[in-house]
């Protein structure tokens, strides 16, 4: 077990680079709700060479914000992505109530947003909607179980116990709920 105290903290922003900041601004503003709350357009030295950029910040609802940048120059954008490899399990998952994620999912829908782009998955212990964005990062709006309290007491209490099950080759699945 770890000897550090529980720390006190929550995210700032997760940034990423963006090549059409409208196309990513229209989707998390209008169609996911989030509010533009800061556009930060900088001109720095940055990894031995002067950079032009903008980056937004989209407030997420607890203060902490998604940061998105675009870069003036194509050898820039070129270099700092926002290709990532594809991958389902590199991904943001947002906690919103029922209402949230149900209107999330309407106005996905209403904006022509549909599968490969957006999917459910249950969990067991969570309900998600997943959704990749115009920039291919895959964003899971989740909803908890009505029994997510007692579920995570279960979950923290054999924590430790099951993270050295797993690591000493035992590969038994615990969560038994999962489905699409």
């Amino acid at each position: 077990m770890s000897s550090v105290g529980q720390i006190r903290s929550r995210m700032h922003h997760n940034a990423y680079v963006t090549k059409d900041l409208e196309a990513t601004r229209k989707f998390y503003e209008d169609i996911i709700g989030y509010k533009l709350s800061a556009t930060w357009a900088e001109k720095a030295d940055l990894f031995g060479k002067e950079r032009t950029y903008v980056h937004c910040f989209f407030d997420i609802g607890d203060g902490s914000s998604l940061a998105f940048f675009q870069f003036a120059d194509e050898v820039d954008a070129q270099e700092f992505g926002p290709e990532l490899p594809p991958s389902a399990f590199r991904h943001l998952a947002m906690k919103v109530d029922q209402e949230t994620q149900d209107g999330i999912r309407d106005r996905l829908a209403a904006a022509g947003v549909k599968e490969p782009q957006t999917y459910i998955l249950n969990h067991g212990y969570c309900y998600s909607l997943y959704v990749v964005d115009p920039n291919g990062l895959i964003v899971e709006f989740t909803v908890d179980h009505d029994d997510v309290e007692a579920i995570n007491a279960e979950r923290a209490a054999k924590a430790h116990a099951e993270l050295a099950n797993w690591l000493a080759g035992d590969h038994t699945p615990n969560n038994t709920q999962f489905h699409r």
